[in-house]
């Protein structure tokens, strides 16, 4: 029994970056949108009987949509088994009821994608708890090596996390590269803005590196990068694992920081770091079969 990577519309380059580290050829799936905003999918290769990896970031409802449907499509026409991977997993930090009587969204799109797939890895997932709704065999990896890799070449020699909940983040790629780390004191205020504690941290005429799971508005970033640059850091940079980089973000991030930067599993022109190796390791070493 072969295996075939199969990749969406929201994953092209990380798709075939992916089979390339598995030695394995890229298909993409066919996908088109009528007039009336419906979407339209295919499988372009025959799956009967073959393993099948199908990689697609949920990082809008139209791919949420079009990863339900090539699933199914999937056990429609014969996949053996499929391995689904979501390099950004949408919607993932509506994990719990915050007002009585809303809807749990992590939760209805897990239990969708349990029925459909066989098992699921994903990158940098906000609540890894999520896992529970899925039911099946499921999986996350961080690419802390991958960062630091990237980081190291940039010269960075200071590891910030711009709060305590993403320390573990900031101490991962510190510890990989060998420099010291520290964190700031972060209270979110709401959906779009936080405070930011003063605090004192020894980065006189250093390079520092914010990092972090998700840049989304970039006025955490902002703020960080302003109290580093008064505490004498020589350069800030911006690194996430998603960039979502939504409204002004671009704006602010320009202005605040010495650059920028984010994985792939969201691709834009600020995608500077790969995570397809990381993820092929996971696929091998999640059993599939004659990689």
């Amino acid at each position: 029994m072969s295996m075939k990577v199969l990749y969406g519309t929201s994953s092209p380059k990380l798709g075939v970056r992916v089979a390339d580290a598995l030695d394995k050829n890229a298909f993409a799936v066919e996908h088109r949108t009528f007039p009336d905003g419906e979407q339209y999918v295919r499988i372009p290769t025959d799956i009967k009987g073959e393993d099948v990896i199908f990689i697609q970031s949920t990082s809008s409802d139209s791919a949420i949509l079009e990863t339900f449907f090539v699933l199914d499509a999937l056990r429609e026409n014969g996949a053996g088994r499929i391995t689904l991977v979501i390099p950004y997993f949408g919607y993932g930090r509506q994990d719990k009821v915050f007002v009585e009587g809303e809807a749990v969204s992590s939760r209805t799109i897990m239990r969708i994608l349990g029925n459909l797939s066989d098992s699921l890895i994903t990158v940098d997932i906000h609540a890894p708890h999520v896992f529970e709704w899925y039911g099946k065999k499921a999986g996350n990896i961080i690419p802390y090596r991958s960062i630091a890799k990237k980081l190291g070449e940039m010269g960075v020699d200071f590891i910030l996390s711009p709060d305590t909940g993403a320390l573990h983040r900031a101490r991962s790629v510190a510890d990989i590269m060998g420099v010291p780390f520290d964190h700031l004191d972060k209270t979110r205020l709401s959906g779009t803005e936080v405070e930011m504690a003063e605090k004192s941290l020894d980065v006189n005429g250093k390079r520092v590196a914010i990092v972090d799971d998700i840049i989304s508005t970039g006025g955490t970033i902002a703020r960080a990068s302003d109290m580093l640059k008064r505490s004498g850091a020589e350069k800030v940079y911006a690194v996430c694992t998603h960039g979502l980089f939504i409204g002004p973000a671009i704006e602010r991030l320009t202005k605040a920081t010495d650059g920028f930067m984010s994985t792939d599993t969201i691709e834009s022109e600020y995608s500077k770091i790969s995570v397809a190796k990381e993820i092929a390791e996971a696929i091998k070493r999640s059993g599939n079969r004659n990689l």
